[in-house]
């Protein structure tokens, strides 16, 4: 089948009409109202830390291992923390935003 008017039809450059305007319009209102949807959530949610917690994460033998100490139990393991050298240094800066001194 041969197409008529096919070589004038490629060469000119496509052409917005009314409808096509609308849509685009539309898909960009809604990205905009999920993108600010998406920041208040962001903004308003999660869980505040206390202030006296302890997180750390550092290199172990089978991958990564996880500290998480709070209250009583964050201050004896800053007080003695036995720790290798390793993670002395980040244990002593977890320790020091606790506001527990490093000993």
């Amino acid at each position: 089948m041969i197409m008529e008017n096919r070589s004038k039809r490629l060469s000119e450059p496509l052409r917005w009409g009314r409808r096509e305007k609308t849509i685009v319009a539309v898909l960009l209102s809604c990205l905009l109202l999920v993108a600010v949807g998406l920041g208040a959530f962001a903004l308003t949610s999660g869980s505040r830390e206390p202030a006296d917690c302890i997180d750390l994460t550092f290199a172990s033998t089978l991958g990564a291992a996880h500290i998480h100490a709070c209250g009583g139990h964050a201050k004896s393991l800053c007080a003695s923390p036995g720790a290798s050298k390793e993670i002395a240094d980040s244990l002593r800066e977890a320790c020091r935003r606790a506001g527990y001194p490093f000993e």
